[in-house]
């Protein structure tokens, strides 16, 4: 089964996601902070980060940029899913290692899409 990691400080977007991840067979952990999302992804080495940039603690691309230049890490897909929509933002992400950028709102079957792209 798929594991995937979302790192979100808004919890109603964390349970909505978990919930219609889980109804289409997706494994889902979560944290609600970058300092715990960090800690997760390292100890339960999912197959799919969604991450969130503006959090407590830590930020995503910071996160995104601890994750993807160690090399036990490297190769886990992270999805950057933001209310940061400028030109500038997605290029932070990019530079960071995201390998996708999603502005929210967004649809549910956006993300699923992406996610399959990646676990398939």
């Amino acid at each position: 089964m798929t594991k995937i990691l979302i790192v979100d400080d808004e919890k109603d977007i964390v349970e909505t996601m978990a919930f219609m991840l889980k109804s289409k067979g997706f494994e889902t952990i979560f944290a609600y902070d970058g300092e715990e999302g960090l800690k997760l992804a390292k100890e339960e080495h999912p197959d799919l980060i969604i991450l969130d940039v503006m959090m407590p603690k830590i930020n995503g691309y910071k996160i995104c940029r601890l994750l993807k230049y160690d090399a036990k890490y490297k190769n886990i897909p992270i999805i950057m899913v933001t209310a940061r929509s400028q030109e500038n933002d997605k290029l932070i992400g990019e530079e960071t290692g995201a390998d996708e950028y999603i502005t929210k709102p967004f649809e549910f079957t956006d993300i699923l899409e992406v996610i399959n792209k990646y676990t398939k």
